[in-house]
């Protein structure tokens, strides 16, 4: 009966998965095709997403449950992190999120195993794999914000010449450009339409994109706010800076792409090794787990990897 219950919960949550992909891989190629049509002026407004019945469901539970919490310091720092990474839930819903699944995959693994610390152990990992998640989309976001900054800059600077006021250059760029750019400021130009000052509204955007090129970007503009001078020429400075510093990003990435490989390799083979010696040589592999001596050299082993794996990441990280 267990191991029945178990295949049934591993099938529900391979489709809940596959579900996911497919889901994420229909909007991603609408999203696609919706901004190449609005290039070329055949479509002007965005089509609003159909929300799927389960998707609204899902959504409905994770806000109750997300409600008696939703004022916490931690809850509220949550928020700013879904904002950052472009995912539309809030902090409460996705800590829920995060805990249910961390609960579904431990229950899940203790079904199949009957293993408790397999199942902790598991279960975490599943929490720290949404985790992770959120920092890799907070930081593609952010590395492709900085790459439209510059595009940015000029269609504003040129706005600003053909007679434009600020705030309407920031209406063209949320129309015109594609996100995260656009998305960015067109919540600048919503908090402006409804009163909040446009220096408040960008040092929010600013504090939310944690760029150091936009942050010179806004203290450019806040300084021409209070004293005056021609704002297009400076955005075409700055403008031209903050090309030249991608530039020089991408020669120092392709310059050290060697070095970094060289730190994944070091830190995955010895596991890819041990999982080999694992499946074919099980007993010689249990030596470093039950000899005192085979304790300690894996130990040792372990430091060295971490140590080798940190000093390659100092060399290779150039600051441009």
């Amino acid at each position: 009966m267990i191991f029945f219950m178990a295949a049934l919960l591993a099938a529900v949550m391979t489709f809940f998965c596959v579900y996911l992909l497919v889901l994420y891989s229909q909007r991603h190629q609408r999203t696609d095709i919706f901004f190449r049509l609005k290039r070329h002026k055949i479509i002007e407004e965005k089509p609003a997403a159909a929300e799927s019945y389960p998707a609204k469901r899902l959504r409905g539970l994770l806000t109750r449950l997300a409600d008696p919490i939703a004022e916490r310091g931690p809850v509220q720092a949550m928020d700013a992190k879904m904002l950052q990474a472009g995912i539309p839930l809030l902090g409460g819903e996705f800590l829920i999120l995060l805990a249910l699944a961390a609960l579904v995959i431990g229950i899940g693994t203790w079904m199949l195993t009957l293993d408790g610390a397999m199942a902790l152990l598991l279960g975490a990992l599943a929490a720290a794999a949404l985790w992770s998640v959120v920092a890799i989309r907070i930081a593609r976001r952010r590395r492709a914000f900085v790459e439209q900054l510059g595009d940015c800059l000029t269609t504003v600077a040129n706005a600003l010449r053909a007679g434009y006021s600020f705030q309407q250059a920031i209406d063209v760029i949320s129309r015109e450009m594609e996100p995260p750019i656009s998305e960015e400021f067109a919540q600048v130009s919503r908090e402006a339409s409804m009163g909040v000052p446009l220096e408040v509204a960008l040092e929010a955007m600013n504090s939310r994109m944690g760029s150091a090129d936009f942050d010179l970007v806004v203290t450019a503009v806040l300084i021409q706010r209070e004293v005056g001078g021609n704002l297009a020429q400076i955005l075409d400075n700055i403008s031209d800076t903050i090309t030249e510093r991608i530039r020089m990003k991408r020669e120092i990435l392709a310059l050290t792409a060697q070095g970094r490989m060289s730190a994944w390799v070091l830190l995955i083979l010895p596991f890819a090794i041990g999982l080999y010696l694992y499946i074919f040589n099980h007993n010689q592999l249990m030596l470093l787990f039950t000899d005192p001596m085979g304790q300690m050299a894996l130990a040792v082993s372990l430091g060295l990897e971490v140590i080798g794996y940190f000093v390659i990441q100092r060399i290779v990280n150039i600051e441009a």
